[in-house]
């Protein structure tokens, strides 16, 4: 029926406290994710998409093709870093315009692909293996477009595990002992960076260091040649012969926990005693530095020993480093310390892409699913550490996507162009201005290597 007034009322929802507010839902003309189009023109400006969409193999035959494979593919990466981890998702994003312009193409004004689609794109084709070994790869192909704007050419690598807890019947989804649930066991590999160089879903039930050489060593191929030198951090679980022989072959520093045992503790007996005097209100540190074979060593390697004493503990913490490096024992434990940070980055994966939800049966389309998490997370890192304005530079990615991608504006179209008015809240125009002008400076011709 006609309002008396005039207004339509089709769709328009008003509370009760206030009856002068409306609540229109509009979602052709508003957009939840507007901040995507930073992260869409850094993209642009590295060529990131087109490259991967130019090495993966479109598996249909028909010319008639509704959805380029690139524009997939983008639907797949960005709807990740804005928090859509499922293909569910799609059945809104294909009419998100943001997510439109993002897709580009005949999506910019019609629409993106459909849940079916994009179920089939993900665990269908991309989980063919050439392109699951061409997405494996991808990620190191991305970093290297980006170190050819920085200046930086020694690397720092850490390697670690986690766990991504499964709550279905998904293939060699297996029980974990040490993390106490049916899970899969995940390898990475990071830079100084934060950047995901590489990363391999693996069984639940798998060793920590198991697999390391199809992680670690396509990562080390990559640098050589490039780097001026890299060094290597991990925990104990990688305290393996072949781990230190592989890097000394390389010519890599390393940094590595060792598990303790009797004939080390007989190297530091005089540091295991409490010291004499009343304990201090600080943590008192001791440090030692000394050569040592295990029985499975080729020869002998440096080990260097910190022992803490904390006010109220009866025992002092202990712990040791097996390295090949010549800095001072203090500076040896505080190089090692620093790979703190990598749990932190994994952390961050887990909460800001949800790189844990591996929900399909298929251990390969699983497979695929990581690795197109781990390319939403390097494109959030490369905008925080290439374009972010020193005002917000310390921003997590969490916070990178609830207040810069989550912008709301209202689109609005005209003939030649579409308008989004952006709100101004969180991020202000003069930070999303600096965002994008140091996106510009990225098109300038990288950066000459050095002879």
């Amino acid at each position: 029926m006609t309002n008396p007034t005039g207004e339509a009322q089709d769709g328009i929802l008003r509370p009760d406290f206030d009856r002068r507010i409306m609540l229109e839902f509009r979602g052709s003309v508003v957009t939840s994710d507007a901040g995507l189009l930073a992260y869409r023109e850094l993209d642009d400006a590295l060529g990131l998409t087109p490259a991967a969409g130019e090495r993966l193999a479109d598996a249909r035959t028909g010319k008639n093709g509704r959805h380029a494979l690139v524009g997939m593919f983008r639907q797949s990466v960005f709807g990740r870093l804005a928090g859509y981890e499922d293909v569910n998702d799609a059945l809104r994003l294909r009419h998100d315009p943001a997510m439109r312009w993002i897709i580009g193409g005949k999506a910019a004004k019609g629409s993106g692909a459909s849940p079916s689609q994009m179920g089939r794109f993900e665990t269908n084709w991309l989980a063919k293996p050439e392109n699951l070994a061409t997405l494996t790869d991808l990620s190191g192909s991305w970093i290297d477009q980006v170190a050819k704007r920085r200046s930086c050419k020694r690397v720092v690598l850490d390697l670690d595990s986690s766990v991504s807890p499964t709550h279905g019947d998904q293939e060699k989804s297996v029980w974990n002992r040490h993390f106490g649930c049916t899970c899969y066991h995940p390898l990475f590999v990071f830079n100084q960076n934060g950047d995901l160089e590489r990363c391999a879903l693996r069984p639940g039930n798998v060793h920590s260091a198991d697999g390391w050489e199809d992680v670690l060593k396509p990562v080390v191929a990559r640098y050589r040649g490039t780097a001026t030198s890299i060094a290597f951090r991990g925990d104990a679980a990688f305290a393996q012969p072949n781990m230190y022989e592989f890097l000394e072959s390389e010519g890599i520093e390393y940094a590595i926990r060792l598990p303790a045992n009797q004939i080390l503790q007989a190297q530091i007996g005089r540091l295991l005693k409490r010291p004499i005097g009343r304990p201090p209100q600080h943590v008192q540190r001791f440090y030692k530095s000394f050569h040592y074979k295990a029985a499975s060593w080729s020869h002998p390697r440096r080990v260097v020993a910190k022992v803490e004493w904390h006010l109220g503990e009866l025992f002092p913490r202990v712990g040791f480093i097996v390295t090949n490096l010549s800095y001072s024992s203090k500076n040896i434990v505080g190089f090692y310390n620093k790979r703190g940070t990598c749990e932190q980055w994994i952390k961050e994966g887990k909460g800001a892409i949800k790189w844990t939800r591996l929900s399909c049966r298929s251990f390969n389309a699983n497979a695929v699913r990581l690795q197109l998490h781990a390319l939403a997370y390097n494109l959030g890192n490369f905008l925080r550490t290439l374009a972010i304005p020193a005002a917000i530079e310390k921003w997590s990615l969490t916070s990178l996507r609830e207040k810069l991608i989550k912008i709301g504006p209202k689109v609005v179209s005209h003939g030649r162009y579409v308008a989004f008015q952006m709100a101004e809240v969180a991020i202000s125009r003069q930070l999303f201005a600096a965002i994008m002008q140091s996106i510009a400076a990225l098109r300038s011709p990288p950066m000459a290597t050095a002879p």
